[in-house]
């Protein structure tokens, strides 16, 4: 069984920084896309950042300038650096992957952590 556990979320002050760690466990036979998503309370959720195998980035308009996705593919770990956070970035964080396990591709989520930027 295929699992993806978040870390690295709590509180922090506007304008502060913050780092998620999503590491992905099982039997993983490769790693395709990963990224993170997030929802805030009464809100869908919403892509944050993704990256390719490859490394190509996208990121969402309003974090765009402020958030860094990255990966270790030998960790199978995708990290997603949070700078200049702002109350708007609250919300719990979903790490998201797209994987091969046993000559089929799924689409995973981790269980999600919380996020939250106020003074």
């Amino acid at each position: 069984q295929v699992q993806l556990v978040e870390s690295g979320g709590g509180l922090v002050q506007p304008g502060g920084s913050l780092g998620l760690s999503c590491a992905a466990s099982g039997s993983i036979i490769s790693i395709e896309t990963m990224g993170w998503y997030r929802q805030a309370p009464g809100k869908q959720r919403e892509l944050v950042a993704a990256i390719s195998s490859g490394g190509s980035t996208n990121y969402a308009d309003s974090v765009k300038g402020r958030f860094t996705i990255s990966r270790d593919n030998a960790k199978a770990t995708v990290y997603l650096q949070m700078n200049s956070l702002k109350p708007e970035d609250t919300a719990v964080y979903y790490c998201n992957g797209r994987l091969w396990t046993r000559n089929r591709a799924g689409i995973y989520w981790g269980q999600g952590t919380q996020v939250t930027v106020s003074s």
